[in-house]
């Protein structure tokens, strides 16, 4: 039994992993910034190893590690959470999930695998097809 527990989110507007990637790529620096509305309550957990698992077109299709949580205000004087994510992306197995706003908490039983050695790189499969492979099982 594991003591972190990893998060999951919509990624809104994105169509695909890569499109992904360059929208991660184009922030500077070793680490990537998310800012969303509510900081996590086992933020302990989240910090012992979580991983940001990320929701593109109703699948988990890849994930970075969570490396802090930053309080941020926004220029409207709202309070924030910059969720701080490692720069590598990691593409994983992918697993069917419903629409939610915001993030939730994923077990880690509950987190696809990474994708094997030397599949990072495969051409992806179209989203609607990975989904009906996970919801059977064989992704």
């Amino acid at each position: 039994m594991s003591d972190h527990i990893n998060l999951v989110k919509l990624c809104v507007g994105i169509e695909t992993v890569e499109q992904l990637a360059a929208r991660l790529a184009a922030q500077s620096g070793n680490t990537i910034r998310h800012v969303t509305r509510m900081r996590p309550k086992e933020e302990a957990r989240v910090l012992a190893g979580g991983s940001l698992f990320w929701v593109i077109k109703g699948v988990i299709q890849a994930r970075q590690e969570v490396v802090g949580l930053e309080a941020v205000e926004g220029a409207d004087g709202i309070k924030r959470c910059a969720i701080v994510l490692a720069k590598p992306l990691i593409r994983t197995q992918p697993a069917p999930r419903r629409a939610f706003q915001g993030w939730r908490y994923l077990k880690v039983d509950d987190s696809p695998p990474d994708l094997p050695k030397g599949r990072e790189t495969e051409e992806p499969l179209p989203a609607e097809l990975a989904a009906a492979l996970a919801e059977l099982g064989l992704r």
